[in-house]
């Protein structure tokens, strides 16, 4: 990794338990302590099942793994607008790389959601024993997201400059798109005529993908994916040349 890359990724890690008393361990803390209340408020109190089977623990487990990916994707949209503008000192150093500003922050998204991952095995083994094998694909799905999910923010990033409005649009969307994703539910428990539209929605597939390998011991979809890295390299890049065109006018606008 980039020593530059490395560093402020580092930095983006801790600083954000900084002054905290117990500082990083609130990584784990955070996800544990929501893994809880989910399983206490839709196991509990809503007695929810997951479709198909499966019992109160079931339904945490699912709803939680798909709040994992919904969350690396909407931490990073939702700052991305203001990136550029919270770092104006670096827009005025001609050789800083202002590209890397969305991969800090996708890269520490990206090990807040190891950390939660790691919760949720541990949830797993304690309610059904040890995890499926098939847990070593979750690469393979989580890269394209990730360069999917990179691309959207150097876009945003780059727009957030120009249009600062930008970020409450976001902010709406991306609560809208909490509940319009297979989060709560399965796709599979959408009518027919729905479904398909589902998938252009960009968290549907990873969502599926992951609760699959990790939670259902399935394989992946492979065509399905081998769509989606298309679709997540395509995005990535041309986020990447939107944003290179237009940062030679960061300066003047701010």
């Amino acid at each position: 990794m980039n020593p530059l890359l490395f560093q402020m990724t580092k930095r983006e890690v801790i600083g954000r338990y900084q002054g905290s008393v117990i500082g990083l361990a609130w990584s784990f803390l955070n996800p544990l302590m929501m893994l809880a209340i989910y399983t206490f408020v839709f196991g509990v109190i809503f007695s929810a099942r997951w479709p198909h089977g499966g019992g109160h623990a079931d339904f945490a487990i699912n709803l939680f793994a798909g709040l994992v990916v919904f969350n690396i994707f909407s931490e990073c949209l939702n700052r991305a607008p203001m990136l550029v503008l919270s770092n104006v000192s670096y827009v005025k150093k001609v050789v800083f790389p202002l590209y890397i500003l969305p991969i800090t922050v996708l890269l520490s998204t990206l090990f807040h959601a190891l950390v939660s991952l790691v919760i949720l095995l541990v949830f797993y083994i304690f309610v059904h024993g040890w995890p499926h094998w098939t847990i070593i694909f979750l690469p393979l799905i989580w890269v394209p997201f990730a360069l999917l999910t990179l691309g959207c923010s150097w876009f945003l990033a780059s727009l957030g400059v120009y249009l600062r409005d930008i970020g409450q649009v976001v902010g709406v969307a991306t609560t809208a798109l909490m509940f319009l994703s297979p989060i709560f539910f399965p796709a599979s428990a959408l009518p027919e005529a729905v479904r398909q539209w589902a998938f252009l929605n960009p968290l549907t597939i990873p969502i599926g993908q992951t609760r699959e390998v990790v939670i259902h011991g399935n394989l992946p979809d492979w065509s399905l994916l081998a769509i989606y890295a298309v679709v997540g390299v395509l995005i990535a890049r041309l986020g990447y040349i939107w944003f290179d065109k237009t940062r030679k006018g960061f300066a003047d606008v701010i």
